[in-house]
This record gives C-alpha cells, structure tokens and sequence, in this order.
C-alpha cells in the first residue's frame, strides 16, 4: 500500500469514526505509529521494530543511534569497515 493510499484510508476512517471497528481503528494506528517510526528512511518489519525499540529503550539510546551502532559493528565484524584500533594508554569500558 503506498503512502497515498494508507494517507486516503487514515482521512476516509477519520470521517466515518463511529462506523469502525475498534480493532481495525487499532490496526490503522498501530500501522500509522510504524510509518512515522520509520520516517529515518529505513522500513522495518513489525517485529524488528518492536525488538528495536525494547533494545533501544533497554540500552537508553534512541532507535537512530542504535540502528547506526548495530549496522557498523555488523560491518566491522564482517570485514566491511576497520575495526578501531584501541591505544594502549587509552580508556577501555567493561572489564577484561
């Protein structure tokens, strides 16, 4: 469905509110939430979003940041990008 449409069924439920169903207004909400959620560019299945969303809330980053977070270190740790090199003096998080 293209973003015309969903626009156009979004307006005509709007003007025939007492004529829907709670689960399909429901639906409709719940698909209007995903598509402003996934304005960045990048559309995500229902359930990745979801478990973004937990992840980001849960690592107290927004879903922008950890997207980015998450396609780099995949990239890294496929040889698609340099993995940093720590110095040896320098600051390290966690414990070895």
């Amino acid at each position: 469905m293209s973003r015309i449409d969903f626009a156009d069924d979004l307006e005509d439920a709007a003007n025939r509110i007492a004529d829907i169903s709670r689960a399909d207004l429901q639906t409709m909400l719940r698909r209007s939430a995903l598509r402003l959620g996934n304005t960045e560019g990048l559309m995500l299945d229902p359930d990745v979003y979801e478990a973004i969303t937990e992840l980001s809330t849960y690592l107290q980053m927004n879903r922008q940041d950890l997207l980015r977070r998450v396609v780099r270190e995949w990239l890294e740790k496929g040889g698609f990008l340099p993995v940093p090199m720590l110095e040896e003096d320098g600051e390290v998080d966690g414990n070895a």
